[in-house]
This record gives structure tokens, C-alpha cells and sequence, in this order.
């Protein structure tokens, strides 16, 4: 018999879902297609933050991408420039 798996609490939720609810309303600059990508990743697979990765799609959606077209975007993104200047660019934030 399978024992279900009880949705967790992503503990970046609060952030995350702040960043997701202005990615909503935003325009695909390069920042936010950088922040779409990274929240993408940190919540694939994750057993949890239904809201969030539905919303995630949502912004997808909205911005005619696939998640493809995503990550290659992003990837030619932090090869010719620094999104993340002076917001702790040398740290990394993907889980």
C-alpha cells in the first residue's frame, strides 16, 4: 500500500511567492526571465508550493515561453551580462 506524501512548506515560500506574484505583473526583462528561471528550478519536483508552480506556468504562459526557450534565454542572459549585480551576485540561490 503507498503512503501518500503530505505536501511541504517551502521554507522561501514567503520571498518567493512576493517575487511570483510581481512576475505576474511584470514584463520578461532580463531580470525577471533570470528570477523565473531560478524560482522554475528550485521548485521543480518539489513536493509542495502547488500555488507557486502553478503560478510559475501561469507566467510562462503569459510570456508565450516554454520552459525551454526559458533556460536558453537566461543561459545567453548570464553570458554577456550580470543580472544579479550588487544583490549578492557571487552567492548562489537555486535550492
Amino acid at each position: 500500500m503507498a503512503q501518500e506524501q503530505k505536501d511541504q512548506q517551502h521554507p522561501l515560500w514567503n520571498g518567493d511567492r512576493q517575487i511570483v506574484d510581481a512576475l505576474l505583473s511584470g514584463e520578461p526583462t532580463d531580470y525577471n526571465l533570470a528570477e523565473l528561471a531560478r524560482l522554475k528550478i528550485r521548485y521543480n519536483g518539489f513536493p509542495g508550493a502547488r500555488d507557486i508552480q502553478t503560478d510559475l506556468d501561469r507566467v510562462l504562459k503569459q510570456w508565450k515561453l516554454t520552459e525551454d526557450a526559458l533556460y536558453e534565454r537566461t543561459r545567453q542572459i548570464h553570458e554577456t551580462s550580470q543580472v544579479y549585480k550588487g544583490r549578492g551576485a557571487k552567492r548562489d540561490d537555486w535550492s
